[in-house]
């Protein structure tokens, strides 16, 4: 009766039994993962917010999006140095949605899409929905680099394009110029997500925005959730330039036209929602604040903090003495929730933990004592 693609897979892990046993119980927990940039108490500027949302009785269908919202798009690129034009510009209601268009786009059922690894686990619900297979490529383990040579071993006949991400989530590693011009040179499609762009932390001089090159197709995407702190009002983008863009978005124009899915009041209150920095600074300060006080407090002990050069997150290694799933499953009997680095592929034979650095400064640094500890035992 039922498609195989809507099939929702086996039990919870481990891990989120046991987290909802402890909610169910009325445990406390100290939570360091978290993503949603709204229940993490966070200043907004919720009056200029309900200003700019204006035109709740507008209805502008359109399959790339509105007009203005295309050219507050191109405006605030142009602003960061980036040039492209209004009309290389998709509008859609996420970079989930925007990634299952691209997918359609360039991939029939059982073509391929290569990803890196480690690398953020939802690639593969969003694969598995349209048809297509992901093949991974390795990062350099030192430091998390694209490795351009074992990238390029991974290519078989049905690659049909190359995903990066940057910075990547959640080693936090920026392209390079020089790795962006690499991928180039493999002369397939590239699908860059930058939705954690904006928010540096120990970012390198070299580090480059997809659509700076020219030598390659490729889609660059982005949104509001990451970018303005503001997940609920359901607005991304993608930017299509390089050889074949024009063709490129003659055929999304279908695809995006059959779904219209992108709500015309915050596209008309974009320019204005991209101008508000009251979230995104705070998140800023927080994410570099933690960063420090992860790396202060776990210098001189078996833990490892890798450079992290943006985003939202931190990986950290422990002994291998138990796995990645035990380390987290005994920390949440401590009270402390974070995520094994199983769930975004971190290499099997390591103890990895990912931690949300956007979690509030006192529960963060409580955690991260609270691992010490741990490590210590």
């Amino acid at each position: 009766m039922f498609s195989e693609r809507s099939d929702p897979g086996g039990a919870p892990n481990p891990l989120t039994q046991a987290r909802a046993a402890r909610d169910a119980a009325g445990e406390p927990t100290l939570d360091l993962t978290p993503g949603n940039p709204t229940t993490i108490g966070l200043p907004w500027d919720e009056a200029a917010a309900l200003r700019a949302l204006h035109r709740p009785d507008a209805y502008a269908p359109a399959p790339f999006g509105h007009p203005a919202a295309r050219a507050a798009v191109s405006a605030a690129l142009a602003a960061e140095g980036v040039a492209v034009p209004p009309s290389h510009v998709v509008m859609s209601a996420s970079t989930s949605e925007a990634y299952a268009w691209i997918f359609n786009l360039l991939c029939d059922p059982g073509d391929e899409v290569l990803v890196p690894e480690p690398s953020y686990p939802l690639l593969s619900h969003l694969a598995h929905l349209t048809g297509v297979q992901l093949a991974s490529y390795p990062l350099d383990p030192d430091g998390w680099a694209l490795d351009l040579a074992a990238l390029y071993e991974a290519i078989g006949p049905r690659t049909r394009a190359i995903v990066a991400v940057s910075p990547n989530n959640p080693t936090g590693q920026y392209l390079r110029r020089d790795s962006l011009a690499g991928l180039a040179a493999f002369e397939l499609p590239l699908i860059v997500d930058e939705v954690f762009y904006t928010y540096p932390l120990d970012a390198p001089d070299d580090r480059a925005r997809a659509a700076s090159c020219e030598d390659t197709l490729i889609f660059a995407l982005d949104g509001l959730s990451k970018r303005a702190a503001l997940p609920q009002l359901k607005l991304a983008w993608t930017t299509v330039t390089g050889p074949g863009a024009h063709e490129a978005l003659a055929r999304l124009e279908g695809i995006a036209d059959t779904f219209l899915s992108v709500a015309t009041p915050v596209q008309l209150a974009l320019a204005e929602l991209l101008a508000l920095p009251t979230a995104p600074d705070a998140i800023r300060a927080r994410t570099r604040k933690n960063l420090a006080t992860l790396r202060e407090r776990v210098a001189g002990t078996a833990i490892t903090a890798p450079p992290v050069e943006g985003g939202w997150y931190a990986p950290i290694r422990l002994p291998a003495t138990r796995t990645d799933e035990a380390w987290a499953l005994s920390l949440l009997a401590e009270g402390v929730h974070v995520h094994p680095g199983y769930l975004y592929d971190f290499p099997h034979d390591q103890a990895w933990l990912v931690l949300g650095l956007i979690a509030p400064e006192d529960d963060f640094a409580r955690g991260v004592d609270a691992i010490i500890r741990e490590a210590r035992r």
